[in-house]
């Protein structure tokens, strides 16, 4: 019998950041499209309620604590969900933002950036190379920080432009390994730290501010965790074997159309 198309029955998939926003997504479509869905994040108690949510929903699910920036910590959570067993899907979500410019970048600022943003990639990717024993996808959360010039963004697209040249990088380096690796560029998504930033920094002011914000996407409005989730299941899929080495924009018209 033929497997449904976009299906991930039989594979293990870890998800960094996967208890809240654009993880909490794509591990719920994970879980549902048949993955065994391994989440590992810094706030166990969101984290084990999406593991939670996927196991309601009939899918399969566990859970780590992690600290992307510790070596020690991810080398641990790795184990935790995986034991002896293989891995066929990473996703590098896990991260952080920042607003300022180079002058308003404080060195604090910039250094934890840094061990999130890029280190913690660094430390998921090479820890999960070596559970890749028949292949698999590696996906990683850039953003059009990564191509284009954002005002007050100086740390961020910093650390976004070292997440798309990693993921170039580690797309030629295990070519013979049969390991995929390509990443996401989205543009404004509507998670809930888009309603915190709001909350905290325009109080009285939300729903104008969130239109306004909505309205720097040439499409008319912010993009949803679940869209970005559905471009994840697609690039991490069987349908997607053809496709390593790649940058996929989800910014509906930003990069292209925005100038």
């Amino acid at each position: 019998m033929t497997q449904p198309i976009f299906s991930l029955e039989g594979k293990k998939a870890i998800i960094t950041g996967g208890g809240s926003g654009i993880g909490k997504a794509i591990a719920k479509l994970f879980g549902k499209q048949g993955a065994y869905v391994c989440i590992l994040d810094f706030n166990e108690e969101s984290g084990r309620a999406v593991v939670q949510e996927i196991i309601n929903e009939g899918g399969q699910a566990t859970f780590a604590f992690c600290d992307v920036a510790k070596p020690d910590s991810v080398s641990k959570a790795f184990k935790d969900v995986l034991g002896n067993d293989s891995l066929d899907i990473l996703v590098n979500n896990a991260g952080v933002s920042h607003i300022g410019t180079v002058e308003s970048t404080t060195e604090e600022d910039l250094d934890r950036i840094y061990q999130i943003n890029i280190k913690g990639v660094y430390l998921s990717t090479k820890e999960a190379i070596p559970y890749f024993k028949t292949g698999g996808a590696i996906l990683n959360l850039a953003s059009i920080a990564s191509v284009v010039g954002l005002s007050e963004r100086f740390a961020y697209s910093m650390s976004k432009g070292a997440v798309l040249t990693m993921t170039l990088s580690v797309a030629k380096d295990y070519l013979d390994k049969g390991i995929r690796c390509n990443c996401m560029a989205p543009a404004r998504i509507h998670t809930p730290f888009v309603d915190g930033f709001l909350n905290k920094n325009y109080p009285g002011r939300e729903a104008e501010m969130f239109e306004a914000l909505s309205k720097t996407q040439p499409i008319g409005r912010m993009g949803k965790p679940e869209e970005v989730a559905a471009l994840a299941l697609y690039l991490c899929s069987d349908e997607a074997s053809f496709i390593t080495g790649s940058c996929y924009p989800i910014d509906g018209g930003f990069i292209t159309l925005n100038s």
